[in-house]
């Protein structure tokens, strides 16, 4: 049995995690400034289109990503597939970091940029699974829902770096010279980190063998898988219009720059936290509640929100509703992971959460970004993205309602683990 994680092992873990996600992610907050490099001419509009949707390319390759890794990590183990996954993510960033601009090689320019992200893509399918049920059996059993909640939690912290410096560049550059190589600059700090980050993921133990205990699934395995793309559907939209907000800011309400990035900093700091807080109460009163109480108040809040932002495009009541909404964006994804986790058996839990989750992530949270800058297009109407998230938490919060309790503390009925 593999001994228990010291801070410095389990902090190898997250900061890997939150490495490999920012990576993915830098792309997103870039995406006017990425849109003028490869795809120039046109409407601003049209750019930014063609932009996400190359965001977007980097989901379909998501599923296959934990199809081909995830069952690989439950027969190898857990460590050898998030070294792999880690080392791809890695050399995308930088491949896609350097790729000269449409005006230097033509349309090989986009093509390699969406090259990369299908590498990304194939990589972060393959890292959700294993670094999830890493954590969840690396954890004490009364404390599985904070730790999981440190996956979740290190994305936010990844969406934080961003918008720092992404802020941090566009106070100190012109415009012009942000938009040329700023977002270059942003992705190549997350590929100069990551040889040092695998190197502190390569003294990380085995889980997989501590995994004695026999557990009892509290549903059908694809009773949970169904239940479970719905539910991450839901957490995946309304987590990517999150972070889509810094590039709302500056498209939609005309805002500066530098306020756009300081409402990505706002959202990432608040989602953190949330994603902690729901996390280590979902061990304390259950999963259920938590997640419901998350998923509701995002329901409620979204069309509210952006009201505010659209109303009162100011510095301080935006970054108030950024806030406050992230905070309940952030509360529940971590407890659904938890919840859909637990209910998988332990032999196929890493193939079935990542190929359920890439699944989820790709066909919703990898066109949410998109939708919401056509929808907004197409209607003419600010809040259109607002009302998708809200549509779409509706379907979510009817899933959670449906799913079993899972946590230790309450799942005496439902669920029990065996000496």
């Amino acid at each position: 049995m593999t001994a228990k994680l010291s801070k410095g092992q389990l902090a190898a873990v997250v900061a890997g995690n939150a490495l490999e996600f920012y990576d993915f992610l830098v792309f997103s907050f870039f995406a006017i400034q990425i849109g003028q490099v490869f795809f120039p001419g046109g409407s601003e509009t049209a750019s930014l289109l063609k932009t996400l949707a190359v965001f977007g390319a980097g989901f379909l390759t998501r599923p296959l990503g934990g199809l081909v890794i995830g069952p690989l990590s439950d027969r190898i183990g857990r460590r050898p597939t998030m070294l792999f996954t880690f080392a791809l993510m890695g050399l995308s960033i930088a491949g896609l970091a350097l790729t000269p601009s449409y005006a230097s090689i033509g349309v090989a320019a986009p093509a390699l940029a969406l090259l990369f992200r299908l590498a990304q893509g194939f990589a972060l399918g393959g890292e959700v699974g294993p670094t999830t049920d890493f954590l969840l059996e690396a954890a004490p059993r009364q404390r599985r829902g904070l730790y999981v909640s440190l996956q979740n939690a290190t994305q936010y912290f990844s969406v934080l770096c961003v918008g720092l410096i992404g802020t941090i560049l566009s106070g100190v550059l012109p415009p012009d010279v942000f938009g040329a190589w700023g977002w270059r600059a942003a992705m190549l700090v997350g590929a100069a980190m990551v040889p040092f980050a695998w190197m502190l993921r390569r003294r990380l133990p085995e889980t997989l063998e501590r995994e004695t205990a026999t557990e009892r699934p509290a549903m059908p395995m694809l009773t949970v898988a169904l239940l479970g793309i719905v539910t991450i559907a839901a957490t995946s939209i309304s987590t990517y219009l999150m972070n889509y907000v810094g590039t709302y800011a500056q498209h939609t309400l005309r805002v500066s720059q530098q306020l756009a990035f300081l409402c990505t900093v706002a959202g990432g700091s608040a989602a953190m936290l949330g994603a902690l807080s729901g996390g280590a109460l979902s061990d304390r009163f259950g999963r259920k509640p938590v997640m419901l109480a998350g998923g509701i108040m995002t329901l409620l809040l979204g069309v509210p929100c952006f009201t505010v932002m659209l109303l009162l495009a100011s510095p301080a009541p935006l970054l108030l509703a950024v806030g406050l909404m992230a905070f309940f964006i952030g509360s529940f994804p971590p407890v659904v992971l938890t919840n859909i986790c637990e209910s998988f058996p332990a032999p196929r839990r890493a193939g079935a959460l990542g190929i359920t989750y890439a699944l989820a992530v790709a066909i919703f949270g990898g066109s949410a970004q998109y939708a919401a800058a056509w929808l907004t297009e197409v209607t003419g109407s600010p809040l259109a993205p607002a009302w998708y998230m809200t549509g779409a938490m509706v379907c979510g919060v009817a899933a959670m309602a449906a799913m079993r309790e899972t946590a230790p503390i309450k799942a005496g009925t439902h669920f029990s683990i065996e000496p």
